[in-house]
């Protein structure tokens, strides 16, 4: 069932998130399951059906949680379409991470380690409308599980039990887990770093930051993220917890995000400020009376210093600190407000083409300025609510490293 499971996420997810592998236990506990005398089907709210035929004495799986299952999956005329227990292999995922059917996501948060089960899936909660392998458009599936082993997965929701919650005049609505009253305040304009654990109301995990092994590090006020999300972060103090409930208008919005947000679906952030700084000043090159050079694909460039290490190369990871701004001088971006620079592999699509073209010409130590017509930068639709149509963009850039 592996292949069809993950084929779910390709098909309505679309983005994988980096995935911390989890750490095997020196010694994995041995659980027992009793036979149900009379199982009771039960049928939860999104049209789940589960019935517990033995039950274990090990661990509730939770959202968050690295589980191992052995499954037997079949469509309602007894055709088996995937069996774990016939490759004699287990399937591993992490659960509520949209990595499975949603079904599945749902059931398997019900159990027990030990536990064995029938799901019966809607079309809704399996692959719906679309066919998948061996399995028909609209197919109710039926699944035989046991969950043979859930892990910590590093993903830990708050305890707000006892917790007011409070509410600002935009609408979010938010909690305070862990106060740090002598905590420094975040400004705007300034650098916030904090851990979080986002969810869906029903507990499904779009995105945790444990993912990555590092907080996520952006400028508060610049409208690099969610306006929700930036309202919370800035009620709070270096070392705080807080639970925001971010309603759609000030999350995702009307589109949502495709396959794995619904429009106007409300955003719960788990969420901590580990860091924040003061705003770091910034200042464009000065290239008065600099030459203008262009390539024949309409990139100009100035070359404002020269340094004397390695030339950047198609294939090799590039490390530059760069500040971009419009043509009326309004800065959009700046790894050095950020006091981060970025690294990415040159020559493999992963920055726009001005970019890419441009670092090409630059040697380790030079300090240039790009300037990238609108088709070799966002094109004539832009980047709202930053970037405008058709917009030319510069840059001034600074290549610190070539490896």
């Amino acid at each position: 069932m592996k292949k069809l499971i993950f084929f779910s996420l390709a098909l309505c997810v679309g983005t994988t998130f980096a995935q911390t592998p989890a750490k095997a236990p020196a010694k994995t506990p041995v659980y027992t399951s009793k036979k149900v005398d009379k199982p009771k089907t039960i049928k939860t709210a999104s049209g789940l059906q589960y019935t517990i035929n033995s039950m274990g004495n090990g661990p509730m799986a939770h959202i968050g949680d690295n589980v191992k299952v052995h499954y037997t999956g079949k469509l309602t005329n007894d055709t088996v379409f995937d069996s774990s227990v016939k490759r004699g292999t287990p399937f591993e995922f992490p659960l509520g991470r949209g990595r499975v059917i949603k079904g599945w996501d749902e059931g398997i948060s019900y159990l027990h380690v030990g536990d064995k089960a029938t799901f019966v899936i809607p079309p809704a909660l399996g692959y719906g409308d679309q066919a998948a392998g061996p399995i028909p458009a609209n197919s109710t599936l039926i699944f035989d599980v046991e969950l043979i082993e859930a892990t910590d997965g590093g993903i830990k929701f708050f305890d707000i039990k006892k917790k007011d919650t409070l509410k600002t005049a935009s609408g979010l609505k938010y909690l305070i887990a862990q106060s740090n009253p002598k905590g420094e305040k975040p400004v705007n304009e300034g650098k916030v770093s904090v851990n979080y654990v986002m969810y869906l109301p029903g507990g499904n995990i779009i995105d945790a930051t444990a993912d990555r092994g590092k907080p996520f590090s952006f400028l508060l006020g610049k409208k690099m993220t969610q306006p929700g999300l930036e309202e919370g972060i800035s009620l709070m103090r270096k070392g705080e917890k807080f639970r925001l409930i971010v309603p759609g208008s000030l999350a995702f919005g009307e589109k949502g995000y495709p396959g794995v947000i619904p429009p106007n679906a409300t955003i719960i952030y788990d969420i901590e400020l580990v860091d924040c700084s003061q705003p770091i000043k910034v200042s464009l090159y000065d290239v008065t009376g600099k030459t203008v050079d262009s390539t024949e694909s309409g990139l100009k460039y100035i070359v404002v210093s020269k340094g004397n290490g390695e030339h950047a190369i198609k294939g090799k990871t590039v490390k530059v600190h760069y500040t971009g701004f419009l043509d009326n001088g309004k800065i959009f971006d700046s790894s050095v407000e950020r006091g981060e620079p970025i690294e990415f592999p040159l020559g493999e699509g992963k920055v726009i083409k001005g970019w890419e073209e441009g670092i090409a010409l630059m040697s380790v130590g030079d300090k240039y300025r790009l300037i990238i017509p609108y088709d070799m930068a966002y094109g004539a639709e832009g980047r709202a609510p930053t970037i405008p149509p058709r917009a030319r963009l510069s840059f001034d850039v600074e290549l610190i490293e070539v490896k």
